[in-house]
């Protein structure tokens, strides 16, 4: 099977609808009706249960932005049972936009995938004007949430279905860290961490379709690729596609890693890498490259790899370059790297790796 990557057209950098990743609530006249801290008693409104729980089947986070209370604004989610769906919540009486902005910090995940409903213009208005990457809707489009393209992902996927889940377990490992006393590297080690790289499988694809689509900061080329695309890739014996997986004693952090190589006689080209933003502090980043440069040396070929730069993915640049890279060449916005093939560092002893064929 030979495949031309040149013809594939959408692969590098089609711009399709924006997919929204994480949706920050207002509460009061948004997630229910009245104003808790002068009604006292409010009520959900028609819907909004069936909403929420929708957005996180499909893997679409979720938080809030909104000016009340904290104590009894999250003593109120908890009694509707909905305290649990919202990550890093900031109920307080700062602007809707200094909110927004934390949670895209705690997040780690790019603003322009954030949207932001509420039921007042001049909220709506404030954060347009201060984040205007920020999707802003009106809350009495609350019932057509689920049908908006930027809320329908092309694929719903065991990860996606876990995601929230995911990210509270980080939570968990992040204040487990920050109450850790001792080196920083005593803590990884502490939790046990089995990194699993091998080749896509069928079962594989839709996940490594939602991640060329959805990473963007730890990703060399921003290239996407179809489920189909990617199913050809995976058949094709000038190519080779490997997806990566991360677990530790806490849970799974599911398929974090993609890597897409093409195989000439004389020399490799990494297509595509990326990573997970979500597994960037434990130090696991080098381990797919390192595995890629080991399979060149011993198939006695050079490697080459393509960065397209953008606004978000400096990171891997410098992974290239410390990675031992140098560039050899230049095709518009397209950097071509070559490896000079030196021993990849070792991967870190607290990380156990496994390798499957």
């Amino acid at each position: 099977m030979s495949i031309d990557l040149s013809v594939l057209a959408h692969a590098e950098n089609k711009e399709d609808t924006k997919k929204i990743k994480c949706l920050v609530w207002d509460l009061d006249n948004t997630v229910w009706n009245g104003v808790l801290l002068e009604d006292g008693e409010v009520s959900l409104r028609d819907g909004v249960v069936e909403v929420i729980q929708e957005l996180d089947r499909r893997g679409i986070l979720q938080s809030i932005s909104s000016k009340n209370n904290y104590e009894d604004a999250m003593a109120k989610l908890k009694q509707f049972g909905l305290d649990e769906y919202f990550l890093y919540p900031q109920i307080n009486w700062s602007s809707k936009s200094s909110s927004i902005e934390k949670i895209v910090r705690s997040l780690n995940i790019g603003i322009d995938t954030f949207a932001f409903i509420d039921d007042q213009a001049f909220e709506r208005d404030e954060v347009s004007h201060e984040l205007p990457e920020v999707l802003c809707i009106d809350a009495e489009r609350l019932l057509e949430l689920t049908g908006l393209e930027e809320f329908t992902p092309h694929f719903i996927t065991e990860d996606s279905s876990q995601r929230r889940l995911m990210y509270r377990s980080d939570m968990l490992r992040n204040q487990l860290e920050e109450q850790y006393e001792g080196p920083k590297e005593e803590f990884l080690a502490s939790l046990g961490m089995r990194f699993t790289i091998g080749p896509v499988g069928p079962g594989d694809l839709q996940r490594a379709e939602e991640l060329t689509v959805r990473t963007h900061q730890l990703n060399t080329t921003g290239y996407t690729y179809s489920f189909e695309e990617l199913d050809a890739l995976r058949q094709s014996p000038k190519h080779k596609l490997l997806i990566a997986g991360l677990e530790d004693r806490y849970g799974s952090y599911g398929k974090i890693g993609l890597l897409l190589l093409e195989c000439e006689e004389s020399h490799w080209t990494l297509k595509l890498l990326l990573m997970s933003c979500r597994v960037m502090s434990r130090g696991v980043g080098s381990i797919m490259l390192n595995h890629v440069i080991q399979l060149a040396k011993e198939a006695g070929v050079s490697l080459r790899a393509e960065f397209v730069s953008n606004d978000r993915n400096r990171m891997m640049l410098v992974t290239y370059k410390f990675g031992g890279f140098q560039e050899i060449a230049q095709d518009g916005d397209k950097v071509i790297f070559e490896h000079r093939m030196e021993q990849p560092m070792p991967h870190p002893e607290y990380v156990q790796v496994l390798i499957e064929s």
